[in-house]
This record gives structure tokens, C-alpha cells and sequence, in this order.
């Protein structure tokens, strides 16, 4: 059973089942990031006063992405107002305060980096009237004035759906607008507080009506307790509304304070995954257990349906 305390923390009455879940197989543990790159980049985000999704969503892949001069840019703090059930960020209520320097900063360390391609995403910031779509836009033209040739993909809140938001995001041009579904429909109560299904995908489907031209990208997490066929039908619900790419990769929970893991998918379960969105005309599909909504995020910059 999954019950919310009254310190809104997700808490179970734990069974033999999920104790044995809560522990990751092997082929899911990472090694400990260490290498110069890694603590290079650490320090130019600590010097920039930034925050990247890496470190505040614990990702697995932080390691291999920072080894490569690669980082998921986490702007509008790091203190979200909604505290999904699957997000290991901080919930609370940042009280209407925006960084207006933040987009330079992170233009400024995605020169530094050299990047070819910035991902940029943030906390979902309910709290602002536009609910910081006019930082996103402002960091995406900061990046492409200090650096014309580098790429860069906006992976963005729901703007409680917010069309005036979401013509701002996709006015200042980005390569590629990421909205992540997350899971199916009939889990959206329990694991995606504040959020509607029904408004991200329309949210997507509006990206495509500003600019044909822009590629949209979605996310799902599964092992939530989804059946398969209810992840086809996301996937197809994302194919009605014009989303080309998508990521699928393995619900890892945070904490015990967390939605707990229902099922740990094998190697093979991801592959049929794959084929099965391909089928349906994704353009480029990243699935495996560790994949996350960034993961590789370069490889699918150009990846627009016809």
C-alpha cells in the first residue's frame, strides 16, 4: 500500500516483494564518477553558481555524461513547486524568485564546455505567471549568440499549459522542445502531482503548430506497475500528437521516501520497446534500462518526422 504522510513524503507498507525490488541488480549499478573531466566540470558549475539535473535528480548516467564534457543545465533553481512521487528534487515553494543573470552564466559555461549541443531543462516553477518560460527563451538565445554553431534541446515544465509559454519556448528557436509524458495515464494520480496528461500532450502538439520544423521529444519511465500495452498506447497517443523522438528507460526510486520500483525490465523487454516505437514512426528511439530523457540527447537532434 502507498500512502503520502503529513510531511507529503510517499511512504509503503512494505512486503517481501518490495524488499526484494528495493534492492538493483548488478547490471543496474554504475561506478562512482571520478575522473578529471568529472571534477572539472563540477567546479565550473560550482563557480558559475549553476545547477544541473545530474546532480539534483541523482542521474545514474553522471559519470559517463560528465566524462564527456556533457551536462543537463537545471535552471529556476533547484526547489520545485509540485514533488512528483518518482523526483528526487527538492519540493517547496521558491515564492515568485527569478535569477535573471542565470541564462549568461549557463550561456557562459556551455562556451567554456565547448559543447556542440546544451540541454537545458528546470524545476516546474507553478509559482511564476509564466512559469519561466521567458528564462528558458532567454538562455536558449544566450547560448546560440555566444555560440551560433552549438545545438540546443529545452526540456520543459507543462506551464499548466499555458499557450502564451509555450509560443515564448518555442519562439527563441530551439533545435529540440523535450516534454517528458513520464508514465500512463492510470498512474498520473499517484505519480505526477499537479500534472494532466491530456495537457502535456497537447503541449507537444502545440510546440508543432508554432514551428513544423522544430523536433519534439518525449520520455517514459517504466517498472511503475504500467501494463505493456498501456505503454503502446502512450506511445501512440505521442505519435497522434506529432512527439518524433522518445526515450524509455528503468524507474529508479530515489529514496524510501519514494514510489517504489514494481518491476526491474530486462535488456530484451527494452528492445521490444524500441521496436515497437519505431514501428509506430518515432525517428530516433533511446531505450534501455538506463536511459535517461538526455541520454545521448545529441544523437536525435535531427530527428523530425515527415
Amino acid at each position: 500500500m502507498i500512502y503520502l504522510d503529513n510531511k507529503k513524503r510517499y511512504k509503503t507498507e512494505s512486503s517481501s516483494e518490495d524488499r526484494v525490488l528495493a534492492r538493483k541488480p548488478e547490471w543496474l549499478r554504475v561506478k562512482r564518477p571520478l575522473g578529471k573531466e568529472y571534477l572539472d566540470l563540477l567546479q565550473l558549475v560550482k563557480e558559475k553558481k549553476l545547477h544541473t539535473v545530474c546532480q539534483s535528480a541523482r542521474c545514474p548516467n553522471i559519470g559517463e555524461c560528465w566524462a564527456n564534457s556533457t551536462a543537463t543545465f537545471l535552471i529556476l533553481g533547484n526547489e520545485c513547486t509540485r514533488g512528483c512521487a518518482f523526483c528526487a528534487i527538492t519540493a517547496g515553494n521558491p515564492g515568485g524568485v527569478v535569477d535573471v543573470e542565470e541564462p549568461e552564466r549557463v550561456a557562459d559555461a556551455v562556451a567554456q564546455l565547448e559543447l556542440k549541443f546544451a540541454v537545458i531543462t528546470s524545476v516546474t516553477r507553478d509559482d511564476l505567471e509564466d512559469g519561466g518560460a521567458e528564462i528558458f527563451a532567454r538562455t536558449t538565445l544566450a547560448i546560440k549568440k555566444n555560440n551560433p554553431d552549438c545545438g540546443v534541446e529545452l526540456l520543459v515544465p507543462d506551464f499548466l499549459g499555458n499557450k502564451a509559454s509555450i509560443k515564448t519556448v518555442v519562439k527563441s528557436n530551439p533545435n529540440v522542445l523535450n516534454h517528458n509524458i513520464e508514465t500512463v495515464p492510470s498512474l498520473y494520480p499517484i505519480i505526477r502531482h499537479g500534472a494532466d496528461y491530456f495537457r502535456s500532450l497537447h503541449l507537444l502538439s502545440y510546440a508543432k503548430q508554432i514551428n513544423s520544423a522544430i523536433i519534439t521529444k518525449s520520455g517514459i519511465m517504466v517498472g511503475l506497475g504500467e501494463e505493456l500495452e498501456e505503454i503502446v498506447q502512450t506511445m501512440r497517443d505521442l505519435r497522434v500528437h506529432h512527439v518524433d523522438t522518445l526515450t524509455i528507460g528503468q524507474y529508479l526510486r530515489p529514496s524510501t521516501n519514494h514510489y517504489p520500483v514494481k518491476k526491474y525490465l530486462e535488456e530484451d523487454e527494452f528492445k521490444e520497446l524500441s521496436d515497437i516505437a519505431k514501428d509506430l514512426g518515432f525517428t530516433h528511439v533511446e531505450s534501455a534500462p538506463l536511459v535517461r530523457s538526455s541520454y545521448h540527447a545529441e544523437r536525435g537532434k535531427n530527428a523530425v518526422c515527415r
